[in-house]
């Protein structure tokens, strides 16, 4: 557990002793900074910040939906941001948060083993390092989650850019007609593509639903909170939007994909129709006359030139036939 004290001055590590004191203070912002919820670390929380003890306990566990719960002195928020793993998958990295008057909790919450630390730490060290490079001086705990929340909805919005890359990647080999060799191999990146998008906007929906819930509950707050609000919601609803739209542009790809694929295939089935439909009369007169013969002594000429000049003007009609039909 990270304890940090920021002022306008700059931000300063402290033990976590002086926390019953640096929240009693009114010049600074007491950022609390847990990068994995043990019963040590929850104790602290119940007991020195006064975090509701069921949400405590929701940072101790995996949390597969995002969701905010507003009490009357913190608000208590569950995010994620997905990360690309092996075959497609995408994880979702979960950040906890408790947003108080002078403080802020952010809770590194239980992730896949495969994900690695600095990747479900991305976020806040990416905004500790602004604050003590002197570019960011946050006027409140709110201000302070804004720009972690913004660093998260960025992640965000470049993981839809990487999709892109790969989506464009994939419509070219489509439209150039090279996906012959394997095909099922390339109809399986189309839809770890297209899960890679379906993840991402999953997670911003939920995401924007959750601070759409806080602005329509928040009426009352000042009108500086409400803006950072509105603007966390507008991050996630864009983010939304571009996840949605390069979804669709890539499924319309795989249908085309699929369409010509289906296309060729029943081709395919239509010439192999007309074959069976020239041959098999062919083949029921060769089997029936071939018995005859079996039983002959001799060949006669004249009965089998009749026999092949027939079996050849059944296949030319049949093909006759089967070319006005539009068959072939």
């Amino acid at each position: 557990m990270d304890v940090l004290w920021i002022t306008a001055g700059g931000v300063e590590r402290r033990p976590v002793a002086d926390l019953p004191g640096l929240l009693e203070k009114d010049d600074g912002i007491v950022w609390v900074d847990v990068p994995g919820c043990d019963e040590e670390a929850a104790d602290v929380l119940v007991r020195v910040l006064g975090c509701h003890p069921l949400a405590v306990q929701d940072c101790m566990r995996r949390n597969r939906v995002a969701r905010v719960h507003l009490y009357p002195d913190q608000a208590f928020v569950v995010l994620h941001a997905p990360e690309r793993g092996a075959a497609g998958h995408v994880h979702y990295v979960e950040l906890d948060q408790f947003i108080g008057e002078r403080h802020l909790v952010t809770v590194h919450g239980p992730v896949n083993p495969a994900v690695p630390d600095e990747v479900a730490q991305r976020d806040t060290n990416a905004v500790l390092a602004r604050i003590e490079a002197g570019k960011l001086r946050p006027a409140s705990p709110l201000a302070l989650s804004h720009a972690i929340v913004s660093a998260l909805a960025r992640q965000q919005e470049a993981f839809v850019e990487g999709m892109t890359r790969e989506v464009w990647q994939l419509e070219q080999r489509v439209t150039a007609g090279r996906t012959e060799d394997r095909p099922e191999e390339f109809l399986e990146e189309l839809f770890a593509a297209r899960h890679g998008l379906m993840a991402v906007k999953t997670i911003s929906a939920t995401t924007e639903h959750v601070y759409g819930r806080w602005v329509n509950l928040a009426e009352n707050r000042p009108e500086r909170e409400l803006r950072l609000l509105r603007d966390m919601l507008d991050q996630f609803q864009r983010v939304h939007s571009l996840a949605e739209g390069e979804k669709d542009y890539l499924q319309g790809v795989i249908d085309f994909f699929r369409a010509r694929t289906e296309t060729k295939m029943t081709i395919a089935a239509e010439r192999l129709a007309v074959i069976a439909v020239v041959t098999l009369p062919i083949t029921a007169i060769g089997s029936v006359y071939g018995m005859n013969i079996i039983v002959n002594e001799h060949t006669e000429p004249i009965q089998l030139t009749l026999i092949l000049l027939l079996m050849l003007g059944i296949s030319v009609s049949l093909l006759i036939w089967a070319k006005r039909r539009g068959w072939w």
